[in-house]
């Protein structure tokens, strides 16, 4: 006799699984340094290589960079991380689900608050390192339960080893030439997501592509399973 749905012993069974949960994510890091890169002063707040690249620039003189904007970006990113190692650690014996799902509703709520904060006041200073600071710690904790979810081919952050990794196993690479659909939705989702969010900074400014890469995870943290 089959277990009824709601008495399900299984407590991963049921939601969204994380492989598309963790794409759709990968679509918010694009909107996010979209966001920050391109309306926040030159400085990424979810790629911490690209900003680390950046403070050198910065360090350097560069024009249109920032040393405080950048260090405010790594500084948070790090606290957010290991604010999200703290959490896992603390959750990690119960279902992945369960602190997926704390995970995402927390950075739903921080990335909501600088939606409202853009929106209230799009061209305060405050407004632009609340909003490095407020998206670099909630992309640090993101970042830090990804990790613990140890989904192969999955950071939502970073696509260098995404990338080399499609390269050297390809056949021109010397591979077996197999496909790997992670690899290239995790490629085609992080670009669409820097489309999106780059047209709706240049024609609609920081607000509405911070409330939409709100919206998203606020719906993995209510659907997302803790399944692959």
């Amino acid at each position: 006799m089959d277990t009824p749905p709601d008495l399900d012993p299984d407590p991963e069974s049921r939601g969204l699984r994380l492989v598309p949960a963790l794409l759709s994510l990968t679509v918010v890091s694009g909107l996010i340094d979209a966001v920050s890169y391109l309306g926040l002063g030159h400085v990424f707040t979810a790629n911490m290589t690209g900003n680390v690249v950046v403070l050198g620039f910065a360090a350097a003189g560069a024009p249109g960079f920032s040393v405080p904007h950048t260090l405010t970006s790594l500084c948070c990113f790090v606290a957010g991380a290991a604010t999200g190692g703290r959490t896992a650690v603390r959750l990690g014996d119960g279902p992945r689900r369960t602190w997926a799902r704390v995970t995402f509703a927390a950075e739903a709520v921080l990335t909501a608050a600088c939606a409202a904060v853009a929106f209230a006041a799009p061209h305060a200073t405050a407004t632009t390192y609340t909003v490095i600071a407020v998206t670099a710690f909630a992309m640090g904790l993101r970042n830090a339960t990804v990790r613990r979810l140890g989904v192969a081919d999955l950071t939502t952050t970073v696509l260098t080893m995404t990338l080399t990794g499609l390269a050297a196993d390809s056949r021109a690479g010397g591979g077996a030439g197999h496909h790997s659909p992670r690899r290239t939705a995790s490629v085609v989702a992080m670009a669409a997501g820097a489309l999106l969010g780059a047209w709706l900074v240049l024609h609609h400014g920081l607000a509405l592509p911070l409330l939409i890469a709100a919206l998203i995870p606020a719906t993995l943290a209510a659907t997302v399973s803790g399944r692959e």
